[in-house]
Formats: C-alpha cells, sequence, structure tokens
C-alpha cells in the first residue's frame, strides 16, 4: 500500500514525521508503510540476526548484523529517489559507527552493505523477488538472501557483475553462504527459528 501524497525527494523523505510509530519505505517518491510482520517474520529476522552475531564473534570479523534499522538509498527510477529498509542488514562496525550523528541510511556514495536479508510476507514477495533483487545488484551488495516461509525455502543471491546468480535451498539442506563458510544452518532451522 502506497500513501497517496505528493511525491517526496530523499531529503523530505528523511525529514518526514506523520506523528506515528509506521515506518515507511521511499520507492519513487512515494510513501510506502512497513507493517509488523506476524510474528513467525519476527522470529526468523531475531533468529537470523543472533545467528550471524554468534559468527562474527567467533570469526572477530568487525561486522555488525541489524535488524530492520538501516535504510539502503537505491538507484531505482530516474527522477524521484528509493529508500528501502531490509529486514537484516549485515555492514562494518566502523559504517555503523559513522551513523551515529546522522540518519541510518547507506548512501549511493558509500559502501553497500555486506549482506542483506530479506523475510517474504504475502505484501512483500513481488518486491523482494524482484524489485529489491534487481535494486540490491545495482548496488552491489555481495550477497542477499530472501527467506521464503511462505514457499519454505531460502534462496540465496550472490552477485556476479551487478546481477545475482542464485541457488535455492529447502527442508534440510545446508545454507551455503560465502559470507558466512561455517554457518551451519539449515533452511528448517531458520525457517522455524531454532536450533
Amino acid at each position: 500500500m502506497t500513501i497517496a501524497t505528493q511525491k517526496l525527494t530523499f531529503e523530505e523523505y528523511l525529514a518526514y514525521d506523520d506523528s506515528t510509530d509506521t515506518r515507511y519505505e521511499l520507492v519513487d517518491g512515494e510513501l510506502v508503510p512497513m507493517s509488523l510482520g506476524t510474528g513467525k517474520h519476527g522470529a526468523i529476522i531475531r533468529f537470523v540476526v543472533q545467528q550471524f552475531e554468534d559468527e562474527l564473534a567467533r570469526l572477530g570479523q568487525p561486522w555488525v548484523p541489524l535488524p530492520a534499522l538501516v535504510g539502503v538509498r537505491s538507484p531505482r527510477g530516474r527522477n524521484w529517489d528509493t529508500s528501502r529498509i531490509p529486514d537484516v542488514t549485515v555492514l562494518t562496525t566502523a559504517q555503523w559507527d559513522a551513523m551515529s550523528d546522522r540518519e541510518a541510511v547507506i548512501n549511493l556514495n558509500e559502501p553497500p552493505p555486506i549482506l542483506v536479508v530479506e523475510v517474504v510476507s504475502l505484501s512483500t514477495k513481488a518486491d523482494d523477488y524482484r524489485s529489491k533483487r534487481s535494486e540490491y545488484g545495482l548496488l552491489e551488495i555481495p550477497e542477499y538472501w530472501i527467506i521464503d516461509p511462505l514457499e519454505e525455502k531460502i534462496t540465496l543471491c550472490i552477485l556476479e557483475h551487478q546481477f545475482y546468480d542464485s541457488t535455492e535451498f529447502r527442508g534440510n539442506d545446508l545454507i551455503q553462504s560465502p559470507t558466512f563458510p561455517d554457518l551451519n544452518l539449515t533452511v528448517a532451522q531458520i525457517l522455524t527459528a531454532k536450533l
């Protein structure tokens, strides 16, 4: 659902306040409200963030996984701005720290996130598989996970020349992530949010 207002620039979007707790993505200059999602949706996000945190601590990697706290400005469209808020964003700790006194949005002139995750819901399915996939590829985000509880699968997208090659995993398949090669998780564990 898009909010019927005049189109906004990126700067107007950052300053937008409708006096509610509603969070919005900006898509071609239009505000698109983000729903809370189901409890399962939230449990999957929380579980993935926890697994990434544990693996990063084990590796001593200076990265941070964040649940829906960082916007990613997109090159979508010619005349109007787009800014997405992935369900999970993995970025360097230095990049996260640099946002401490400004809006938590990765701009087009900044390095892209290391990895993003979207958890599919009925209202986001088309965007997660199509629009966001092409936008994240153009942004050169190296790895994009599409966790789909509706179809009970995870699509792992690996960047190759601004285009994602994808592999689907189901059931007891182990996720094979180049970013987290030693992550020992199955699709079933992620979809149930349980080890």
